[in-house]
């Protein structure tokens, strides 16, 4: 692998992966279930007002400018952050970022983050590649 020797990566708080592009963020049931519970919805109200359907699989709705739906302007962050779905906790360690040096740094390019910071050791980043419950996906 390319980043063998690890990667720097530090989340600023920026919002920006969050915002712009449309892009699918994926969820499981457990993560539909703390979603809706920390939102006080039952699911079929969670899902009728923030899911969509138009991905390969169910997905977070997007604002008509590619804002996530729980992408809140004023805080610049995300208003369900202490439930957000690990797609969102594990970026910018996701494997189409991952399959080239070329890859990382076209996000890095929108990510202030990325190649800042922390080193992730390949350890690191194999463990939350790992946890991905949507390799074929993301």
């Amino acid at each position: 692998m390319w980043w063998e020797d690890g990667l720097r990566f530090a989340c600023l708080g920026c919002g920006r992966c969050c915002r712009g592009e449309p892009g699918a963020i994926y969820f499981t049931r457990e993560e539909e279930e703390r979603m809706s519970q920390f939102l006080s919805l039952p699911v079929n109200e969670f899902r009728r007002r923030y899911v969509t359907s138009r991905w390969r699989a169910p997905s977070l709705k997007e604002r008509t400018n590619g804002d996530c739906v729980f992408y809140d302007a004023t805080s610049d962050g995300c208003s369900i952050y202490r439930v957000r779905p690990l797609q969102c906790r594990t970026f910018p360690f996701w494997p189409a970022l991952l399959e080239s040096e070329e890859a990382w740094n076209e996000a890095a390019l929108l990510c202030p983050g990325m190649n800042r910071g922390d080193l992730r050791t390949a350890e690191e980043i194999r463990g939350l590649l790992g946890h991905n419950p949507f390799p074929d996906l993301l």
